[in-house]
Order: C-alpha cells, then structure tokens, then sequence
C-alpha cells in the first residue's frame, strides 16, 4: 500500500518503482513504509526523490536517524545510543561497524 502511496503522490512513476531484492528504494535503500514516514523534499522541487536527489537523500536519512534517536555530536562507536540507531537501520553488525568505522575516518 504504501508503494501505491508513493506513485500517488507522484514522488515516482509506476516504472520508476525499482527497488532491490527486498523492495528497498533510493540511494539508502527505503522500505516504502520508510520512504512514506520519513522522506522529505529538502530540494524544495515538489516531490521526495531518493533516487536523484542528493539533498533529498541526505535530508530524508538525516530525519529517519532523527527520528530514531540519533543524538547530534555525540559518538557513534559500538555501545552508544547513535551505534544502537545504527543498528536499527540495518541489522548487520558487518554494515554498522563500517558506517562507524568510516564516520571515524570522515571525521579526522
């Protein structure tokens, strides 16, 4: 349904609704139920395109981490409420050590 709601709101075309082998879309890989809660238009061009957008995608990953408790200038390092946000996005203790690990190298 919320795939519906997407090209309904004309944030899509129908087949432009291309997803990975779990129906994740955009560049940081949305379910629908997701893109729905916490896609935004920071481009300010009348639709939410994580696909094409760059603002649009780092606004909308920005705001799902919001709201899921990340905690602005606080560390994100295994044990630490921003390492558990991490891990609500995605499960794999492989990918949430990367993204940390790789923060800690962006941020030096």
């Amino acid at each position: 349904m919320n795939a519906l709601k997407i090209i309904k709101r004309r944030d899509m075309a129908p087949n432009q609704m291309r997803g990975a082998w779990a129906g994740e879309i955009g560049q940081t890989q949305f379910l629908a139920s997701s893109y729905m809660k916490y896609a935004v238009d920071y481009d300010r061009d009348g639709r939410r395109d994580l696909i094409r957008s760059i603002p649009d995608v780092l606004a909308s990953t920005a705001n799902y981490l919001k709201n899921k408790g990340w905690r602005a200038g606080q560390p994100w390092g295994p044990g630490t409420a921003n390492y558990r946000v991490l891990r609500e996005w995605n499960k794999a203790s492989v990918y949430v050590q990367t993204i940390s690990v790789m923060a800690d190298k962006i941020a030096k």
